[in-house]
């Protein structure tokens, strides 16, 4: 009788453990302040290989980066386009990176943290969000030197949509 009440006991707490872990985890991404670093958040309530908006596109000089970050005490994984480590690590002098749409002659943004720029300095700040001018532009490049003369500035990275 006290084994099979003993059992009856173990089952209950087993299977009430394993119905209260994922809610225990959908309750530490809801409150990140509350919960382990940004890290732990991001493998428990982010499969980054689901949603990238950029695997359709051809990249030159460009690669999808996965970034999670927390403004404001409100997370939120998001996918950008950065320049390929060859690229991050060269030196550039003389000039500002731009995003442009040498089609129709229109200037993007960069995400810098979680601000919109239209010019960075330094190539570690080139990202490129999933924007509407991304979507509504074949091609976007990157581009470095004087954004007031895009068509002398040089052209360091492109993204084209594959159609």
């Amino acid at each position: 009788m006290i084994g099979r009440t003993a059992l009856r006991t173990l089952t209950t707490i087993a299977v009430t453990a394993a119905l209260a872990l994922p809610l225990a985890q959908g309750a530490q991404a809801a409150a990140p302040e509350a919960a382990a670093p940004a890290t732990a958040i991001t493998a428990a309530a982010v499969n980054p290989d689901d949603d990238n908006p950029f695997r359709w596109m051809e990249l030159d000089g460009l690669r999808a980066d996965f970034r999670f970050m927390c403004p404001a005490g409100r997370c939120v994984g998001f996918w950008s386009l950065v320049l390929t480590e060859d690229l991050a690590q060269r030196e550039f002098r003389g000039g500002k990176f731009f995003a442009y749409a040498p089609a129709t002659g229109e200037f993007g943004f960069f995400l810098d943290t979680d601000i919109a720029v239209h010019t960075v300095d330094r190539p570690g700040q080139v990202r490129l969000v999933d924007s509407p001018f991304m979507r509504s532009h074949p091609r976007v490049e990157v581009r470095y030197g004087d954004p007031a003369h895009p068509d002398r500035a040089r052209v360091v990275a492109s993204a084209t949509t594959l159609m």
